[in-house]
């Protein structure tokens, strides 16, 4: 099959050139080398797509318990190149991976695919069809700068470039951010056998920094300003892995609906913060210390959250920066979502203790779901290659990322024809 797209004829496409400019501050050249690369084997015709990850900044493991969150989508991202298909098939292809292939007509959930991105796909589909959406087959070639596992929501930026190639190829582009985002959790929750809420696919689906309020059933969600351009985001995946650890992360979900549902709620943003404090030596008797504790992280987390929007509408970087760290300590401290029972690598609080000793670090903590993966630090842009040069001396330069926020959540670029 002829290959009809070069990095030569991709720089000199101006739609391309103008559409990854928007996504990109990387050299763009590089991009399109790489989207040239997934062309190859595609017919004429070619859809680009792309798909960031994303940071959650502060409100950690608030989301499932509807409370509240800021996060930001990433420069790391899934890029993928589509040819559009008439046989009901979706074929995808992704980089070090084996190709794999999902019928729009079969759907039913299988236990044996959960944690796969067979999975994920068939999740998707299905509910673009319970929400009365239109499907139909494609061929994709995608490859990834997320690293799997390490809580940077590498299944939750792939469930939306699904997502944002069915919406582009069948639906006229007409499914908004918030559909998309609900349309993943369910695939994520259904078909890969995962319980997460939704903060990573919103997150991800809008793009930005969002601030998100999870107490209706569909959250409110606005950008929040993010003029602190000084600031670098430097990723360290410290070792272990995600992808083992759903009843870790289940058990945070349950000990505080536990602590909920003794004052008869479902979640614990609907307890009253004083009522709940007030109700300490009754729950001391009845409940867990680390039940009681991950509920003092929740009603903590809230407040941080609220003060994170208003440092960074007044663009206020100490306050900003304060308020990172202490969600980290609480994070440590309080939800313990550190290390797994038992663990004696312990590379979380590893990591966080070698960080914290680097002047340049200006706030850190553990990102994500915790358990292993990953940590975030901020540091001075200035100071981002040096600061980056020190963290891969201890984890490796395989396991350093210095990101940037990303303005645009999963999105289609172009269309590139012959």
């Amino acid at each position: 099959m002829a290959t009809f797209f070069t990095k030569e004829t991709l720089l000199q496409n101006t739609n391309f050139t103008n559409s990854v400019k928007s996504v990109y501050k990387t050299d763009l050249a590089d991009v399109a080398n790489r989207y040239a690369s997934l062309c190859e084997g595609l017919n004429e015709d070619v859809y680009l797509f792309s798909s960031p990850g994303r940071a959650e900044l502060i409100g950690n493991h608030t989301d499932h318990n509807h409370g509240l969150v800021v996060a930001c989508s990433i420069d790391l991202d899934v890029a993928c190149a589509v040819n559009k298909r008439e046989d009901n098939l979706i074929v995808i292809k992704s980089a070090g991976y084996e190709p794999f292939t999902v019928n729009v007509n079969e759907l039913d959930v299988n236990v044996n695919e959960y944690g796969t991105t067979m999975a994920l796909v068939r999740g998707v589909v299905k509910g673009f069809i319970n929400k009365g959406y239109s499907v139909g087959g494609f061929t994709a070639h995608a490859h990834s700068t997320i690293f799997k596992g390490a809580g940077v929501s590498s299944s939750a930026a792939f469930e939306l470039l699904i997502c944002e190639i069915l919406n582009t190829l069948y639906n006229e582009g007409k499914v908004d951010f918030v559909q998309k985002a609900i349309i993943s959790r369910f695939a994520e929750n259904v078909y890969f056998g995962k319980p997460s809420g939704l903060m990573d696919q919103l997150t991800i689906s809008r793009g930005g920094v969002s601030y998100m309020d999870f107490f209706n059933e569909v959250p409110f969600s606005e950008n929040a300003p993010y003029n602190l351009e000084n600031l670098s985001l430097v990723i360290i995946n410290c070792g272990g892995d995600h992808c083992n650890l759903t009843d870790e992360y289940s058990a945070i979900r349950y000990e505080m609906n536990e602590i909920a549902q003794y004052f008869d709620k479902d979640v614990l943003a609907k307890v009253k913060e004083e009522d709940f404090y007030a109700s300490l030596p009754i729950l001391k008797e009845k409940f867990t210390g680390r039940a009681i504790l991950r509920a003092m992280h929740f009603f903590d987390e809230n407040n941080r959250v609220k003060d994170c929007v208003k440092a960074l509408k007044a663009n206020d970087k100490n306050a900003f920066l304060n308020l990172i760290t202490k969600s980290g300590i609480s994070s440590y401290t309080l939800l313990q979502n550190c290390y797994p029972s038992a663990d004696v690598i312990q590379s979380v609080p590893l990591a966080l203790a070698i960080v914290s000793h680097k002047e340049d670090t200006l706030a850190y903590r553990v990102h994500g779901g915790g358990f292993a993966g990953t940590i975030l630090t901020f540091v001075d842009t200035e100071k981002a290659d040096n600061y980056v040069k020190f963290a891969t001396e201890y984890f490796g330069k395989e396991n350093v990322f210095c990101v940037n926020v990303r303005q645009k959540g999963a999105t289609y670029l172009t269309k590139l024809e012959k």
